[in-house]
């Protein structure tokens, strides 16, 4: 941002006059500040998730860790590798249902047979979810053709916790912006080295740091979904449930993500930030 833009924002001078995109923000806003996974899950389940997660074994924790490490990784490899081959139909509609279907079928697997399938399943529904937020990204006129924009996909990843609070007496700003900001400089490093390099090497610097930040916030979903299908009475019925809401909840961010994106490039970073913090 500018000197001039920041003074501007500073003072509440920049605001967006377009109605229609004025409105788009609003939704948006409304998607990147609801209530997350968890209340969604207790809803469903009748039940605290939060409680469930309690519960769980430090074995299942360090299953968890190991599985969201191994999902993101297969996660970056896709993303870099073979995103760019659905940059077609750019604006089209997104294909959002039949990534649902098959997210349902990969949480039945979860929820029949528990925490011995975290490692098998989580790196499929991660993929499905990957495969539907660059769909996303390719109908709000993204370059999937670009590297840096095949790996800003992977940060739809870390939106889903961004309103988690990090304890009672911490009012650090977490929120949209706020993780924008703090991926921003590892996504770049990271699509810096690998189009330095022609490679992803996951063990690289610039792409161990990008994968842990993401996983950081990634992990806190990861868990409210793997405590949710541990109970026992869900089932392979409430585990491909589960999974649907799952995805559905990072398609909503994915949609209100890249339509901020759009509204940027459309309007300039600096009135969509000013307008979407006066909302």
């Amino acid at each position: 941002m500018s000197d001039e833009e920041r003074e501007l924002t500073e003072t509440g001078l920049i605001v967006l006059s377009d109605q229609v995109a004025l409105s788009e923000l609003r939704e948006a806003k409304e998607v990147l500040t609801h209530r997350g996974m968890a209340d969604r899950l207790t809803e469903l389940l009748g039940m605290p998730v939060t409680a469930t997660m309690r519960m769980l074994p430090d074995v299942a924790e360090n299953a968890v860790h190991g599985a969201i490490d191994k999902a993101l990784r297969t996660a970056l490899d896709v993303a870099v590798k073979t995103l760019g081959d659905e940059n077609a139909d750019k604006g089209g509609a997104p294909r959002l249902l039949s990534h649902k279907w098959m997210a349902g079928l990969t949480g039945a697997a979860g929820g029949a047979f528990g925490l011995a399938s975290v490692a098998a399943e989580l790196p499929v529904s991660t993929l499905l979810i990957l495969r539907s937020v660059a769909d996303i990204a390719r109908s709000q006129g993204e370059d999937l053709s670009e590297l840096q924009t095949r790996v800003a996909c992977l940060e739809v990843f870390a939106l889903g916790a961004a309103n988690e609070p990090r304890n009672v007496d911490d009012n650090t700003e977490i929120g949209y912006f706020a993780v924008r900001a703090g991926l921003a400089k590892h996504t770049a490093d990271a699509a810096k080295y690998m189009a330095k390099s022609g490679s992803v090497d996951a063990t690289a610097p610039p792409l161990v740091r990008l994968i842990t930040e993401i996983g950081k916030r990634f992990g806190v979903v990861v868990s409210e979904k793997v405590a949710a299908q541990a109970i026992p009475v869900v089932g392979a019925v409430g585990g491909a449930l589960i999974n649907t809401y799952f995805i559905d909840h990072y398609q909503e961010l994915a949609r209100a993500h890249f339509t901020v994106r759009r509204l940027e490039r459309a309007h300039g970073a600096a009135t969509i930030r000013a307008a979407y913090e006066s909302l």
